[in-house]
C-alpha cells in the first residue's frame, strides 16, 4: 500500500513539475512580450509619430513620453511599414503565424496531435509586437497563447509524450500565457478550456494543469509588473431588476456589432487569400487601410485599452464611443485578416465596452433614475461582446471579472453572455473551433470506446448462437461430412464430458479439406487449437472488441462465468457492432444529447475511403478453371474466397469455400469448372465509396469480401475488401490511439 501511494505522489509530482515548467516559461514568455509592446509603442507611436495613447490604470508606459508633435500622415503610413516588416518574418520563416495565433493552437489541438513547430512562437512573437506597437489594432492573447502552446508541444514532444498528454500540455500553455499577460489567472484556465468547442462544453482534462500552470505564469509577470487588475473601475453594483431591460438591447447590440467584426475579419482575410500578390505585400496593404481610419480616428489604432479605461471612467462622449466601436472593428480586420499577426482578444474588449458605454451612456440619458452608472455597461459589454464572438461565454464573464477587478456586476453579465452567445451560435471568430468532443478528432474513438464499456455481454444472449460441437475423437472424413452439410465457420471441439478443449476454423483444416487421402488417420483434436480464446456474460463489449481484433476473429465462445470450460454458445463480431449502432440510436433519442452523425456510429469509417484499405494484389480463379485444378488451387491459397475472372479478365463472380462444398457429392464430375459453382449475383463497391458501406454491405450479406470495381466500369476488378481489412483500417486509426492514450493516463 505504501508503494502504491508512492507511486501515485511521484507520479503527480512528475506532472506538477511540468506544468509549473510550463508556467514558468509562459510567464517570462509574457514579460518578453510586454517589454517588446511598451519598446515599439515607444520607439514607434510616441518618438516617430508623436501619438501617445491613454494606457490603463493597471499598465502604465514604462519609459517617459517624447516631445514629438503629433504627425498624422506618419500615423498614416506606420501600420503599412509594420505590416511590410511583420508580413516578411512569417511568410519567410513560419507561415502558420499569420493571424490571431489562437486558431492555430486550437488547430494542433484537434488536428495535429498538439503538435506545434518550435519556431512558431518566436516568430508570432517578434511579429506581432511589430504590427501592434506600428499601430496595427490587435491584442496579446493570441502570440502569448502560442508561446505557452508553443512551449509545452515542445516539452511533451522532448519527453516523448503521447498526443493526449501533449494536448493537455499545449492547452496549458494557453491558460499559462492568456492568465497572466491578461492578470486573470482563474479566466485563463478557464478559457483555455472552454475556447476549443463552438457549444459550451469544457475539456475536463485541461483545467487543472491549465490553472496551475497559470497561477505560475500570473505570479511571476506580477513580480515584474504588479499585481492588480488591468482595469480600474468603480464599484459597480447592481441592484434595480429593472436595469434588465436595458441589458437586454446591449445583448442584441453586442451580436449585431460581434457578427460585423466576424464578417468583416474574414472578408478581408479571403480577400486577402485570394488576390494574387505576393503574401508578404498583404499585410503591408491592410496597414495602409488600418492607416487611412488611424489618420481620422487615432483612437482606434494598436491596443486601445486607454480608451476602455476611459470609458469605464465615463469619460469618452457616446458619439466617439460608437466610432471607436465601428473603426476598431474594421483596423483590427485590416490589421489581422490580411495577414498581420496579433490576437483578437484584444480589441474584442475594446470593441465591447465602446459598444456597452454607448449604450449606457444612452439609457442613462433616456432613464437616469434606473441606469445610474455607464460605466457598468461597459464592463458587462466587453465580456458579452466577446461571448458573443467565440462561444466562449462563461470563462468571458470570469476574464472582464478579473480584468476589471468588478466582481458585483455577475447577474447581468451572465444574462447578456447567456443571450450573446444563444444568438450568435452560428458565428465565431475562431474557426478552427469544433462544435463538440465527439467532432474532434482528438477524441476520435472515445465516444465508440465509452458506448461498448457500458455494454455486457449478457445484453447479447438471445444473439449468441448455438452450434455444432465436434467431438474429440471424431475421424477427419466424418468431420468432412458434417461440414459439407453446415455453414458454420468455426467449430468448438469438445471431451467426452461437453468440456471444451479446443477450437478451430475453415481457415485451420484449408490445407486438408480437400485431400481425399485424409481420412480416418486424423482425429479432431489433433487440428483443433487448444489456446481459445474466450468471453463470458459479465464481460463489456469494449473487451470484446478487443479480442476480435487480436486474431480476426468474426466468432468468440461464449463460456459460463464460474467454469469457462462450458460452451454457452458464439457471439458473432457483426451483432456486437448492431447492437452498439442500437445503443447509439437509443442514446441520441433519449435525454442524453449526444450529437453525432451516422459516420460517427461505427467508428468514423464513413471519413475513410476504399482506396485506403483495400487490398490490390488478390489471387484470381479463371471462369474455365477444371474442378481438379480448381481444388488444387484453393488446397494451395490462403484465402477463402476468391474473384472469378472470364478470358479477357472481367469480373463475372466470386467464389469460396461454401460454394466448394457442393462438389462433394459430385466430385467425380470432371466437366465442371470454376464458373459452374461461381457465385454470379455480385455485391460490389467501388475506390470511392467509403468503409462504413462497405462494412455495411458486408454485414448485410455476411460476406468474406467484398469486389472493388471501377467506379465507370463495373466488371472492371480493381482489388478487393474483407472485414479484416477494414478493422485493420480502423484499428491503426482509431482503437490503437484511444488505448495508448488511455493506458497512459
Amino acid at each position: 500500500m505504501l508503494k502504491i501511494r508512492n507511486s501515485g505522489f511521484a507520479r503527480a509530482g512528475k506532472w506538477m513539475s511540468y506544468y509549473v515548467l510550463i508556467g514558468v516559461i509562459a510567464g517570462l514568455g509574457a514579460i518578453a512580450f510586454q517589454y517588446l509592446c511598451q519598446v515599439g509603442s515607444h520607439i514607434f507611436m510616441d518618438q516617430m509619430a508623436g501619438y501617445r495613447p491613454p494606457a490603463p490604470a493597471g499598465e502604465p508606459h514604462l519609459f517617459q513620453p517624447t516631445d514629438t508633435p503629433f504627425n498624422r500622415w506618419i500615423l498614416f503610413f506606420l501600420p503599412a511599414i509594420g505590416g511590410i516588416i511583420s508580413g516578411w518574418l512569417v511568410y519567410t520563416f513560419a507561415p502558420e503565424a499569420e493571424g490571431h495565433g489562437t486558431d492555430a493552437a486550437i488547430d494542433a489541438y484537434h488536428n495535429k496531435g498538439g503538435f506545434i513547430r518550435g519556431r512558431i512562437p518566436f516568430i508570432k512573437t517578434i511579429a506581432s509586437a511589430i504590427t501592434i506597437t506600428t499601430g496595427g489594432s490587435g491584442g496579446r492573447e493570441g502570440p502569448i497563447a502560442q508561446i505557452g502552446a508553443g512551449f509545452g508541444s515542445f516539452l511533451a514532444t522532448k519527453l516523448k509524450l503521447t498526443d493526449r498528454e501533449r494536448r493537455i500540455m499545449l492547452a496549458a500553455g494557453i491558460g499559462a500565457g492568456v492568465g497572466s499577460i491578461f492578470r486573470a489567472p482563474l479566466a485563463g484556465a478557464l478559457f483555455a478550456a472552454e475556447v476549443l468547442y463552438r457549444d459550451p462544453e469544457f475539456e475536463s482534462d485541461v483545467i487543472i494543469p491549465a490553472g496551475i500552470s497559470s497561477v505560475v505564469a500570473y505570479c511571476l509577470f506580477c513580480l515584474v509588473f504588479g499585481y492588480g487588475s488591468l482595469f480600474d473601475s468603480q464599484d459597480f453594483v447592481f441592484q434595480n431588476p429593472l436595469e434588465l431591460g436595458p441589458y437586454i438591447v446591449l445583448s442584441f447590440v453586442l451580436v449585431g456589432g460581434g457578427i460585423l467584426y466576424i464578417k468583416s475579419f474574414y472578408g478581408v482575410q479571403h480577400i486577402a487569400r485570394n488576390v494574387k500578390i505576393p503574401n508578404h505585400i498583404k499585410p503591408a496593404i491592410g496597414g495602409l487601410c488600418t492607416g487611412a481610419i488611424g489618420f481620422f480616428l487615432p483612437e482606434t489604432l494598436s491596443f486601445g485599452y486607454g480608451f476602455a479605461q476611459m470609458a469605464l471612467d465615463n469619460e469618452l462622449p457616446t458619439l466617439l464611443l460608437l466610432s471607436l466601436a465601428i473603426g476598431k472593428i474594421f483596423t483590427t480586420s485590416f490589421s489581422i485578416g490580411s495577414g498581420g499577426s496579433g490576437g483578437v482578444f484584444g480589441p474584442s474588449i475594446v470593441i465591447g465596452g465602446a459598444l456597452g458605454g454607448a449604450v449606457g451612456r444612452i439609457f442613462h440619458d433616456i432613464m437616469p433614475g434606473i441606469v445610474t452608472q455607464p460605466g457598468a455597461f461597459v464592463v458587462v459589454g466587453m465580456a458579452g461582446f466577446f461571448a458573443a464572438v467565440s462561444n466562449t461565454p462563461i470563462s468571458t464573464i470570469i476574464f472582464v471579472s478579473e480584468m476589471t477587478n468588478s466582481y458585483h456586476l455577475l447577474l447581468p453579465s451572465l444574462l447578456v453572455c447567456s443571450l450573446a452567445f444563444l444568438l450568435s451560435r452560428k458565428w465565431t471568430i475562431y474557426v478552427k473551433q469544433v462544435q463538440t468532443s465527439m467532432d474532434s478528432n482528438a477524441h476520435r474513438g472515445d465516444f465508440f470506446v465509452d458506448v461498448l464499456g457500458t455494454i455486457r455481454v449478457k445484453e447479447l444472449m438471445p444473439q449468441v448462437r448455438k452450434v455444432k460441437l465436434v467431438p474429440e475423437n471424431m475421424p477427419f472424413s466424418a468431420f468432412r461430412k458434417m461440414f459439407s452439410s453446415t455453414d458454420q465457420h468455426y467449430f468448438p471441439v469438445v471431451n467426452k464430458e461437453k468440456k471444451l478443449t479446443g477450437i478451430f476454423s475453415i481457415n485451420d483444416i484449408r490445407g486438408i479439406l480437400f485431400d481425399p487421402g485424409i481420412g480416418d488417420l486424423v482425429v479432431m483434436k489433433d487440428i483443433s487449437n487448444p489456446d481459445i480464446i474466450v468471453t463470458t456474460p459479465s464481460e463489456d463489449l469494449n473487451e470484446v472488441l478487443k479480442k476480435f481484433t487480436v486474431r480476426n476473429l468474426h466468432r468468440l465462445p461464449v463460456v459460463k462465468e464460474e467454469d469457462h470450460t462450458i460452451l454457452i454458445g458464439m457471439l458473432d463480431r457483426k451483432e456486437v457492432i448492431q447492437h452498439y449502432n442500437q445503443r447509439v440510436q437509443e442514446i441520441k433519442s433519449s435525454r442524453h444529447r449526444v450529437e453525432v452523425e451516422s459516420d460517427r456510429e461505427i467508428s468514423q469509417l464513413k471519413n475513410i475511403p476504399v482506396r485506403g484499405a483495400m487490398r490490390r494484389e488478390i489471387e484470381m480463379i479463371r471462369s474455365d478453371m477444371p474442378l481438379r485444378q480448381l481444388t488444387e488451387f484453393v488446397y494451395h491459397s490462403k484465402f477463402n474466397s476468391f474473384p472469378v475472372v472470364d478470358a479477357i479478365g472481367q469480373l463475372i463472380g466470386v467464389l469460396s469455400l461454401s460454394d466448394c462444398r457442393k462438389t462433394f457429392d459430385v466430385y467425380s464430375q470432371e466437366m465442371l469448372t470454376a464458373s459452374d459453382i461461381a457465385t454470379h449475383d455480385l455485391v460490389t463497391v467501388t475506390e470511392d465509396d467509403s468503409l462504413f458501406l462497405a462494412l455495411t454491405r458486408i454485414i448485410q450479406g455476411d460476406f468474406s469480401f467484398l469486389p472493388v470495381v471501377n467506379k465507370d466500369n463495373p466488371k472492371q476488378l480493381m482489388g478487393v475488401i474483407s472485414r479484416r481489412d477494414i478493422m485493420s483500417s480502423y484499428d491503426n486509426i482509431v482503437i490503437r490511439k484511444v488505448l495508448t492514450e488511455k493506458s497512459a493516463v
